[in-house]
């Protein structure tokens, strides 16, 4: 038993965190503290580098069910899961890229009113003919273009 790591809180604070935060990972199998005698989280220097490689994880956009994949050693599909991130970063860079052009457009054009603008158009263009999924799945709750009823069931309202 480690009786020289942080509580529970001198963990939590060191991140940021609230301590729901650690003990609801722990729940997920993400931390395995050892406890003391007297039955409390005793956090070391490996639950602390866990601890930064979640937040780094999520903060690259990873779920926490991603997460436990990466941490876990016997985990066959891990290199699935880091494939298929990879990919998704790439769209988000794509996307960046096109909101950064779209940008910086706006920026320098000289019509006041953007959607005047012929050359600007162009960067609406594939919103405008519903090639951008993307758009819509963020902005529509139920996932579908705008304007189509939600599907039967979903209990949306």
């Amino acid at each position: 038993m480690k009786s020289s790591g942080e509580s529970i809180g001198e963990a939590a604070a060191r991140f940021g965190l609230d301590t729901h935060v650690l003990r609801y990972w722990e729940d997920e199998g993400l931390l395995r503290p050892d406890r003391d005698g007297a039955g409390r989280r005793r956090y070391g220097d490996d639950d602390a580098v866990r601890i930064a490689v979640i937040l780094r994880n999520k903060a690259a956009g990873l779920t926490l069910g991603q997460i436990r994949v990466l941490l876990d050693d016997d985990a066959p599909d891990r290199h699935r899961v880091l494939e298929e991130h990879v990919a998704e970063l790439d769209r988000r860079a794509a996307d960046i890229a096109q909101a950064r052009a779209m940008t910086e457009h706006a920026l320098r054009c000289r019509s006041h009113d953007i959607t005047q603008c012929p050359r600007f158009r162009s960067h609406v263009a594939d919103v405008l003919s519903g090639e951008a999924r993307w758009l819509l799945l963020h902005t529509e709750p139920t996932g579908g273009p705008v304007g189509t009823p939600p599907p039967a069931g979903d209990g949306a309202n």
